[in-house]
């Protein structure tokens, strides 16, 4: 249980969901954990829930959308654990509506969120990464970035947009020593499909092969694998974790 020892990893998005349970795993695995997340409680719990079980967390109350607070968390993480290793951009939201119904607040959330956020993280701890010669960044993007769905065009514009990100930076940033890939989940059972009518959930099932939804712990392994040294010559992969639902 030690694939990430000695390993420094900010995760965004981390007070619940797959965030929550990459954040839990990572700290199992030996690395340190930087909790970001809008989510105080949310966060500050996670994070109790981690150094009560013998791991090391410590959470930033970030915006990502927000570039000087991104700027100062950094700076803080990489004081207080010396280095920064490892960047998951998991944090994203959504704000559905069709292409004829969709409000511009609800473009601007999003993109502020899903695609913004996760350069303006990159951007600030990609130096951290350079002074070591190393680094591990991994985005999430979705199935959506790959397929498109109904009523979802700014949420599929920044799913697209964070795989066109990530090859970018797998060629920028390889000869540093630093990797990038994406993973893009399927339908996962998170908090957020608490909220939506079982029959959907069926539905949902029935069009995945797997005949079922993912979990978050799954993700997390998805999450763990692209972080860890096995995944080391594995650079601009987009990795579906969807239960064979874009086949």
């Amino acid at each position: 249980m030690d694939r990430l020892k000695g390993r420094v990893a900010i995760i965004t998005g981390a007070a619940s969901g797959i965030g929550k349970a990459t954040a839990i795993r990572f700290a199992r695995e030996g690395a340190s954990v930087a909790l970001w997340d809008v989510n105080r409680e949310g966060g500050e719990a996670v994070t109790q829930m981690i150094n009560s079980q013998g791991g090391t967390a410590h959470f930033w109350h970030v915006n990502t959308t927000d570039e000087s607070l991104v700027m100062a968390a950094a700076a803080e993480v990489n004081t207080r654990f010396a280095r920064i290793d490892i960047l998951v951009n998991n944090a994203g939201i959504t704000r559905d509506a069709t292409l004829k119904k969709m409000e511009r607040s609800q473009w601007d959330q999003v993109i502020g969120v899903n695609l913004t956020g996760v350069f303006l993280c990159a951007q600030a701890i990609v130096p951290y990464m350079e002074a070591n010669e190393y680094g591990r960044i991994i985005n999430a993007s979705s199935i959506v970035g790959l397929t498109g769905n109904f009523g979802q065009t700014n949420y599929a514009a920044t799913k697209s947009g964070v795989i066109g990100m990530t090859k970018v930076w797998a060629r920028e940033l390889g000869r540093k020593g630093i990797t990038a890939n994406a993973i893009a989940p399927g339908f996962i059972r998170t908090e957020m499909m608490e909220t939506i009518p079982e029959k959907v959930l069926e539905t949902f099932t029935s069009r995945t092969p797997l005949q079922r939804l993912g979990t978050v712990e799954e993700l997390a392994s998805a999450y763990l694998f692209l972080a860890s040294e096995e995944a080391s010559f594995i650079n601009g992969a987009v990795l579906s974790v969807d239960g064979g639902l874009s086949l």
